[in-house]
């Protein structure tokens, strides 16, 4: 089965799937070896790793396309991941998500703000009319090669125009095409169960981390109605924490001395990046040398 229909089955499935946050190939692989069933390509982390700065819209597609495709480019389990505005009108929509797709992603996730955008748990957003997004996933469905590639339509109109208007549009993406709604950032359970109730399937939840909507296990996400989760940004928080203190210990005592003992071991990043596998293709390819050169002599 590959990826696009696994997807689509893991979707579909009574138990939630948890969608692993990464932004490079490391972390794709990393988020694979820990045993995620699906690995999610998070724009803000991306941005962040990309310019130094936030997540406000300076990343371009092109970008975000090359990201994209060193993460296919490690995993076996499907990878979603996240398409911003689309970078544009219909038109650029088109080509967005045939860029995508091209490059091994299998569900491209698309807003409904308007560009440039913001990361959907910071303040200050504003969105399109309702009408120009739908037309948007529908440009969206038209340009994918693959009906199992899906289409992830999120609306960010709960932080500016309310949960009955966050509601009303996540409908009519469903009319529009869209396989998955996402309504970003509720702040409360008692909005998430009422999306749940109110908006046709497969729903979206996103975990971001010390984010806007409260951390709910990822059973309870199933019990209220949803049918994925993302978690984009745990491991990137994580590291920049590390990082952060890994740099002001380093400067501030001269010494590495009590950084030591949070590092892995040199073995330990061997198997992480895969190592031995690298190490036996050598081996293949020198015995190859070895056998070539035999013929030759004996031509």
């Amino acid at each position: 089965m590959d990826r696009g229909a696994k997807l689509r089955e893991l979707i579909e499935r009574d138990e939630l799937l948890m969608a692993i946050g990464g932004w490079d190939a490391l972390t794709a692989r990393m988020a694979q070896q820990a045993g995620a069933e699906a690995v999610y390509m998070s724009g803000s982390c991306v941005s962040s790793s990309v310019h130094g700065g936030p997540d406000v819209g300076l990343t371009t597609m092109t970008e975000m396309v090359r990201r994209a495709r060193q993460m296919a480019g490690v995993l076996d389990v499907p990878l979603i991941a996240d398409g911003d505005t689309g970078y544009g009108n219909e038109m650029n929509v088109h080509r967005t998500v045939r860029e995508y797709e091209r490059a091994g992603v299998n569900a491209i996730q698309l807003e409904d703000q308007t560009f440039p955008k913001r990361c959907g748990h910071f303040d200050g957003k504003s969105i399109v009319d309702p009408a120009d997004f739908a037309a948007k996933v529908e440009a969206a469905t038209d340009a994918r090669e693959s009906e199992d590639f899906q289409i992830i339509a999120r609306t960010d109109a709960l932080a500016t125009d309310g949960l009955d208007e966050a509601i009303r549009r996540a409908n009519l993406y469903k009319e529009a095409g869209a396989d998955v709604l996402f309504v970003e950032a509720p702040t409360e359970r008692e909005q998430m169960e009422r999306v749940c109730r109110e908006a046709p399937g497969p729903l979206l939840a996103n975990l971001a981390a010390k984010g806007k909507t409260p951390p709910i296990p990822a059973e309870e996400l199933a019990d209220i109605g949803y049918d994925l989760a993302i978690y984009p940004s745990d491991s990137f928080k994580a590291a920049l924490k590390t990082i952060q203190n890994t740099y002001e210990t380093l400067i501030d005592e001269r010494s590495q001395e009590n950084i030591l003992d949070g590092m892995v071991e040199w073995g330990e990043r061997d198997e992480i990046t895969e190592m031995g596998d690298v190490e036996a293709l050598e081996d293949k390819y020198a015995a190859a040398k070895e056998r070539y050169a035999d013929a030759y002599d004996e031509l």
